[in-house]
């Protein structure tokens, strides 16, 4: 599952059960649980340019930067994009 949220300069984007069940099986270990984390992370940057161009669409905003975890205990990955301005006044105002 996917939720999105927007709160000021910040679109926040929740994922839900996206790990598969060798992760899972994997991140028994603390070994596995960093190789996942790198895994993941370094998938995140790889696509970096796509999903900055996708928010860039969908908003209007320039991404300027994002933050993202995502925790091997739940399956959940936390995404935070920073946008160049207030979004979420810019949304209050059209209506």
């Amino acid at each position: 599952t996917v939720k999105t949220d927007i709160l000021r300069d910040m679109v926040i984007v929740v994922l839900k059960g996206i790990l598969t069940p060798a992760e899972y099986k994997l991140s028994e270990t603390s070994e596995g649980l960093m190789s996942i984390k790198k895994i993941r992370s370094d998938l995140i940057e790889t696509g970096r340019e796509e999903l900055d161009r996708i928010i860039e669409e969908l908003t209007g905003e320039e991404v300027i930067t994002i933050h993202t975890d995502i925790s091997t205990k739940t399956g959940e990955r936390i995404m935070v994009f920073k946008l160049s301005s207030d979004i979420e006044k810019k949304l209050l105002n059209l209506q």
